[in-house]
């Protein structure tokens, strides 16, 4: 998920007083504008940029389109050709100028900041295909398994219609393959084997499943026929690009013609700046991050002084503070579930989590809304050990996947490891990230939204930021007994959020080599080396992302602090909560700018 605002974006909002400074003070609408004038601009507003234009955008992001659960372009995959990115290019240009003929100082503040975001996706995807071009460099790119298996699973329709559609776009995938090797040009190797393991999943998609669901399907004899028959090319174009990729990837190795996978300064600003919406530089999250990291460690080493007796006895403290905490997290990390155990322990987690949320009022949770814990399927394994699968806002039934990877692949070395790493008290805050109160949850909400725009278009620091706020929330509320033990825990989790940014700015704009990565992971923030290894794999495949969780994080939670400081006994941690939440995966930024004070406070009878 990736949504964008510029900072030329963030300059008019404070100018028309979208987003106000330093934050406690809620925007609203200029004094100039009145109601009834805001309400013709915003019917004007929504005319143009409602359910009419986003059939327009789907046409352009069929794939992106089902994720959101809108099918009506389901059957639809275009050949990512040159003149489809140029039909594409035009449609953004021409809603760029169709909106910048909106003035937004004569919007109501929920337009406003509409406008604000629809501008700043606009420019970003733009930005995308013009300067960044990912298309040209990323292999991985280019995948048909993700749309098809929630087409195949997802019961948006009948079976037989699911699998129709499925059909129409089985008789694209060559073309969709041709136009993807045509689009290559000097690809890095990572992202190229990355594609390659990933393809390799789509044929799982692809594979002795679909043939099994198509054979005990209700469609007629002469429809399976033809599925079999676009089925068999499909796979052929899979399997060429992945022998492609192979061999493209072999004659780079030996030319030394592949692109680095460092973004660089150029490209990395840009890019953050459209991700992130902080309205500040990635260079000044950097340093904050760095000051965040020692600030840490101390607190760190004043837990591990208050633990040591009772679990190092009368070994001598080393002088290091950092060898000190390593040590003692080093000893609380054998305490662990087994690898065969992994996901059942996740799942048997989940309806803990429920229970503490709705027992201490921190939130209202959906009943009607169950998480479904399963193995992350294979095209989607390589860069993460779990994530959620959430429906979009046009299909808010659908099922919600809480993705989790098993250890099969991994040597006996590599899952202690692993589990050393997401030990007892470790996998507690994990499991508050990705399910409840975190992702699970604020994706629901999002899809409960009034903003179409804000919905689809969610902000990827918001959504990653609050999960990790979830985590330290749950730990203020007592969830795992608030011993010393869990918070040394969940600083150092805490420590590789703030840590993700060093690492992430350091490789792409700095040039940290991977010895110097693998030190900060491991030294300070005393991640396991399987761990370090898997989140150096992760930097090189990804730009921009790993930063979104410390930027989000740091965010949301100054804004709570300064709306307890300001509302004093009168402060509820529960509507502030729920007041957040209702407006979809919004930036932190626009949420201040929409909240007022009120919003957070307790609700006289």
């Amino acid at each position: 998920m990736s949504t964008h605002i510029s900072l030329a974006a963030l300059a008019a909002a404070l100018a028309i007083g979208l987003i106000g400074a330093p934050a406690a003070q809620a925007a609203h609408k200029p004094a100039q504008t009145s109601a009834a004038t805001a309400v013709s601009a915003d019917g004007a507003f929504t005319r143009q940029f409602g359910d009419a234009w986003f059939d327009r955008y789907w046409r352009h992001n069929p794939d992106l389109a089902i994720s959101n659960g809108y099918y009506r372009v389901a059957g639809s995959l275009p050949a990512p050709s040159a003149s489809e990115r140029a039909e594409t290019l035009n449609f953004l240009i021409a809603s760029l100028g169709q909106l910048q003929r909106i003035n937004p100082a004569m919007l109501s503040d929920a337009h406003r900041t509409d406008w604000a975001m629809l501008k700043n996706q606009l420019e970003g995807e733009r930005w995308e295909l013009t300067e960044a071009r990912f298309w040209q460099w990323n292999p991985a790119e280019y995948n048909v398994a993700e749309p098809i298996a929630l087409l195949l699973n997802t019961p948006y329709a009948t079976e037989p219609q699911r699998l129709k559609t499925v059909m129409q776009r089985l008789a694209q995938v060559p073309a969709y393959y041709t136009a993807a090797k045509a689009s290559l040009l000097h690809p890095t190797a990572e992202h190229t084997k990355l594609a390659i393991e990933q393809n390799a999943g789509a044929l799982d998609v692809l594979g002795e499943g679909l043939d099994k669901q198509l054979a005990a399907s209700n469609l007629s004899a002469a429809h399976k026929a033809e599925f079999v028959a676009r089925l068999k090319p499909a796979r052929a174009a899979v399997s060429d690009y992945i022998a492609w990729l192979k061999d493209l990837d072999a004659r780079q190795a030996k030319e030394g013609t592949a692109r680095s996978f460092r973004l660089g300064a150029e490209l990395y600003e840009p890019k953050f700046t459209y991700d992130i919406q902080s309205g500040g530089s990635a260079r000044q999250l950097y340093e904050r991050a760095l000051n965040e990291r020692d600030r840490l460690h101390v607190r760190m080493g004043e837990t591990a002084d208050q633990l040591w007796p009772k679990y190092m006895g009368t070994t001598p403290k080393p002088e290091s503070r950092t060898e000190k905490i390593g040590l003692l997290i080093k000893k609380l990390s054998e305490h662990h579930t087994t690898r065969e155990g992994f996901v059942e322990e996740v799942k048997r987690q989940i309806p803990q989590l429920e229970a503490w949320v709705r027992d201490h009022d921190l939130l209202t949770l959906d009943p009607k809304k169950p998480l479904q814990v399963r193995e992350t399927p294979k095209y989607l394994q390589g860069t993460s050990i779990a994530s959620i699968n959430a429906p979009g806002p046009y299909d808010p039934a659908a099922n919600t996947y809480f993705n989790v990877s098993p250890l099969d692949a991994y040597t006996p070395e590599q899952a202690e490891s692993f589990l050393r790493e997401y030990n007892d008290w470790i996998l507690k805050v994990l499991n508050a990230h990705e399910a409840v109160p975190g992702h699970y949850v604020q994706l629901i909400y999002a899809n409960k939204s009034p903003s179409r725009i804000k919905s689809v278009f969610g902000n990827g620091a918001m959504v990653e930021g609050w999960a990790v706020y979830s985590e330290r929330m749950m730990l203020e509320s007592g969830y795992g007994g608030n011993t010393p033990e869990l918070w040394l825990m969940y600083s150092k989790w805490n420590l590789r959020v703030v840590c993700n940014t060093i690492l992430d700015y350091g490789v792409h704009v700095l040039g940290m080599s991977e010895d110097d990565a693998l030190k900060l992971l491991m030294n300070d923030a005393f991640q396991s080396e399987t761990e370090a290894r898997g989140k150096w794999r992760r930097v090189q495949l990804s730009q921009v992302q790993l930063t979104s969780y410390f930027a989000g994080y740091s965010a949301i939670y100054d804004f709570r602090e300064r709306l307890k400081t300001q509302l004093g006994a009168q402060f509820n941690l529960k509507n502030f909560h729920e007041k957040f939440l209702s407006f979809g995966s919004a930036p932190v930024a626009v949420i201040e700018s929409l909240m007022r004070p009120e919003d957070a406070a307790s609700k006289t009878p």
